[in-house]
């Protein structure tokens, strides 16, 4: 697979270049996937395949066109750089154009775990222990999904790159059932790791063992504990909006923040580490062959950098992050840095407020100021002088993550790696334990 993704990535470059383009670069990403889905403490669906994707960046005379092929061979590619001759003449010049750079990244190592590769029935079998630990938790059904696999992505470009990195992934979420409560977990890793597929079914499992009786709470500022679902949801955003081109769009909440602002608590610590090779994102080049590195986006709640390629660093007098994507910046691996307190001492900080176990639908009301709402999902305790009073029904969180990440307490000292539906960058995430936040009552 590794030397098929290289010929393929380097096939495009010495085509496209023929066909008059002045600037190339393609990347081949090929990924043998198997997935297992159980629900009512079942496996339902079992499924392998392989998928295969040349993505190709094409410039003339400032022009850049960029397009896919899902096929994957040379008789697609050549079907695409026919016609993307054409269609790049139809585009106007770039504000953004710069240069593709020379390449100055290399593969990192370590990045693959050969059970994953070799022993496809193990990794899949962790489910029934996932399931079995669910149960004796305290879950009445569990559902979920466990994905996992080995990936090659190769880029080639005009300017000399030919680089190639392999990784193995999993990805684990289960939802835990007992009676009208749902707990939730999840985790990510390029290492398989049966204890802790277990420990996905077991936390899912042991937030619903004990549910109390359902209360009523009134809408208001309370006090909150948001779990690794939460606040790693909250901080994907976060980082989204540190990409340059999400400012110059302006979609961007940091457009207000120049680096060096303080934006937060001495508390929050953000940071894309795509060196981090137990995380699935990580990265030894970015997508224009430069070198990648760590760079913090929050520094003890202070605004320290843009995430850039070199278009938009071009566009702003600056140099590269690492960050490319072609057309946008983005984080490899969100790391947050611990904090000072255990997880189990949170609750009894909380004198008035809400445990959120899990969130969906967070939406924007006004990206410059950093306004957004999202909906609470699965297990929500009321806590008062740090002890459970009831379960809560769905409410919203309606804020601005300036505010929110301004009244940040505490983090806990324990961290998750934590990658799911709501949460797309693979993330180590603690317990953010926060105040003053705006709970109403959502409409869906």
């Amino acid at each position: 697979m590794k030397n098929e993704a290289i010929q393929l990535s380097s096939y495009v470059v010495k085509r496209a270049l023929a066909k008059g383009f002045s600037e190339v670069a393609a990347i081949t990403q090929i990924s043998r996937n198997y997935m297992v889905k159980f629900s009512n403490n079942e496996v339902t669906v079992t499924q392998s395949w392989i998928d295969k994707k040349v993505s190709m960046y094409l410039v003339r005379n400032s022009r850049i066109y960029v397009v896919e092929d899902m096929r994957g061979d040379t008789e697609g590619i050549e079907k695409v750089l026919s016609s993307a001759r054409e269609y790049v003449e139809r585009i106007d010049v770039s504000e953004l154009y710069a240069p593709l750079p020379e390449p100055s990244g290399k593969p990192l190592q370590n990045l693959v775990d050969e059970t994953i590769i070799e022993n496809a029935d193990k990794v899949m079998g962790s489910v029934h222990e996932l399931i079995d630990l669910g149960l004796r938790e305290g879950a009445e059904k569990l559902a979920g999904t466990l994905f996992a696999g080995y990936r090659v992505f190769a880029l080639a470009t005009s300017r000399g790159a030919e680089l190639a990195e392999e990784k193995t992934f999993i990805e684990v979420y289960a939802r835990a059932f007992r009676g009208d409560i749902t707990g939730h977990w999840a985790w990510t890793s390029t290492r398989f790791n049966r204890d802790e597929v277990a420990r996905v079914g077991g936390r899912a499992g042991r937030y619903v063992a004990e549910a109390p009786k359902a209360i009523s709470i009134e809408p208001g500022r309370y006090e909150a504990i948001l779990s690794p679902l939460v606040f790693g949801n909250l901080v994907n955003y976060i980082a989204n909006s540190a990409s340059a081109l999400m400012l110059l769009l302006g979609l961007s909440m940091f457009t207000k923040y120049k680096p060096g602002t303080k934006i937060g608590s001495d508390k929050v610590t953000i940071i894309d580490d795509p060196h981090n090779t137990l995380l699935p994102g990580a990265r030894g080049f970015d997508d224009e062959g430069i070198i990648t590195r760590r760079n913090a986006i929050i520094d003890k709640g202070v605004f320290k950098t843009y995430l850039h390629n070199t278009k938009t660093a071009k566009k702003m007098n600056t140099e590269s992050t690492g960050n490319a994507g072609w057309l946008s910046p983005r984080a490899w691996n969100i790391v947050i840095e611990p904090g000072g307190i255990k997880e189990s001492e949170m609750f009894s900080e909380v004198r008035k407020g809400f445990f959120v176990l899990n969130n969906w639908y967070t939406r924007f009301q006004n990206w410059i100021e950093g306004q957004f709402s999202t909906v609470t999902r699965d297990l929500l305790l009321y806590i008062e002088n740090g002890e459970v009073r009831g379960v809560v029904k769905r409410l919203r969180i309606a804020e601005t993550f300036p505010h929110l990440l301004s009244n940040i307490v505490d983090l806990s000292k324990e961290r998750y790696d934590i990658m799911w539906w709501e949460v797309t960058t693979p993330s180590r995430v603690p317990f953010a334990l926060v105040k003053d936040i705006q709970f109403t009552k959502p409409e869906i």
